[in-house]
C-alpha cells in the first residue's frame, strides 16, 4: 500500500476507509469487512458516533495497534476543552493513541488559533501522532502558521475530478500540507461518459477509476461503502494504471 509522508516522519496509507454514515452494528461490520479485505487507514470522528465500533472492530481482528493508522476528529464545540476531547475519543476507540487528530471544520467559521494552540499541546503529549484540520481554506491555514509557526499535517476536503484544483493543491503542498480527498464518490458523475470509456478500456469500474486518480496525484483518499462487495473494489485499485493523458482528461473535468 503506497503511503503519503506526514510532518513529523508519520506514514499514512494513501487509501483509507471512510465511516461517515455509518453507525451501531452497521459500522462494526463495515469497518471489519476493510481491514480483512486489507485497508490499514480508518477515518473516523467524534461527530460520526461510531468510535467504538471502530474500536471494537479493531479489536476483533487481531490487528496489533501500529499496523492502522487512525485518523479521528474534534468537533469545533471542543474548542476550549481539546484535551477532554481527545481522551473521550481515545476511550471510545479503546487505544492509547490516534495517527492524526483533526479540527473537524472551522469553528464559528474562523481559523481558531488557540484551538491549533491546544492541538499542538496533544501531540506533544504523544495522545496523537499528527494533527491536522478539516474544511479549512488556505487563508485560514495561513493564519495558523502565523500564529504558531507550524502548518497542519493535513487538511482533509471534498475532492474529486470535479473539484480538482491544482492551485490549492499546489499552494496546500508548498506550505507542507497533504490534501485528503473526502467524498471522492460522492462528488462525482459516475455515469461521465469520459470516466465510463476510461474504466471500459482497464475493465474496472468508475468508482475504482476516480479513486486510481487521487492515488496517482499522491492525494489520500477515504471511500466509503457498507456494502462488502464495494469496500473490496474500492480497495482494489493496484492492478492497473492511468496514463499520463487518461490523467489530463480526468483532471479537465473539473473545467467542465
Amino acid at each position: 500500500m503506497p503511503a503519503v509522508t506526514l510532518a513529523g516522519d508519520v506514514s499514512m496509507p494513501i487509501v483509507g476507509f471512510g465511516t461517515w454514515q455509518l453507525g451501531g452494528e452497521q459500522a462494526y461490520q463495515a469497518v471489519r469487512q476493510a481491514l480483512e479485505s486489507g485497508y490499514r487507514h480508518i477515518d473516523t470522528a467524534t461527530n460520526y458516533g461510531n468510535e467504538q465500533e471502530v474500536g471494537r472492530a479493531l479489536r476483533d481482528t487481531g490487528l496489533a495497534r501500529g499496523e492502522v493508522f487512525i485518523t479521528t476528529k474534534a468537533p469545533p464545540s471542543a474548542a476550549g476543552r481539546e484535551r477532554e476531547a481527545i481522551t473521550a475519543s481515545l476511550n471510545a476507540l479503546g487505544v492509547d493513541y490516534v495517527d492524526l487528530w483533526l479540527v473537524h471544520w472551522p469553528p464559528a467559521g474562523r481559523a481558531a488559533p488557540p484551538m491549533w494552540r491546544e492541538f499542538l499541546a496533544v501531540r506533544d503529549r504523544g495522545l496523537v501522532r499528527a494533527i491536522g484540520v478539516s474544511n479549512y481554506r488556505t487563508d485560514q491555514i495561513d493564519e495558523l502558521i502565523e500564529a504558531t509557526g507550524q502548518p497542519p499535517a493535513v487538511n482533509q476536503i471534498p475532492w474529486s475530478p470535479a473539484q480538482h484544483d491544482p492551485g490549492r493543491l499546489a499552494d496546500s503542498r508548498d506550505r507542507g500540507v497533504v490534501v485528503e480527498g473526502y467524498s471522492p464518490l460522492k462528488g462525482t458523475h459516475l455515469r461521465d461518459r469520459l470516466l465510463v470509456e476510461i474504466a471500459d478500456g482497464h475493465q474496472v469500474t468508475v468508482p475504482q477509476v476516480v479513486l486510481r486518480w487521487h492515488v496517482q496525484h499522491g492525494i489520500p483518499v477515504i471511500p466509503k461503502s457498507a456494502n462488502p462487495g464495494r469496500i473490496k473494489e474500492n480497495f482494489d485499485l493496484f492492478g492497473f494504471s492511468l496514463s499520463e493523458d487518461e490523467m489530463a482528461r480526468i483532471d479537465g473535468l473539473s473545467k467542465e
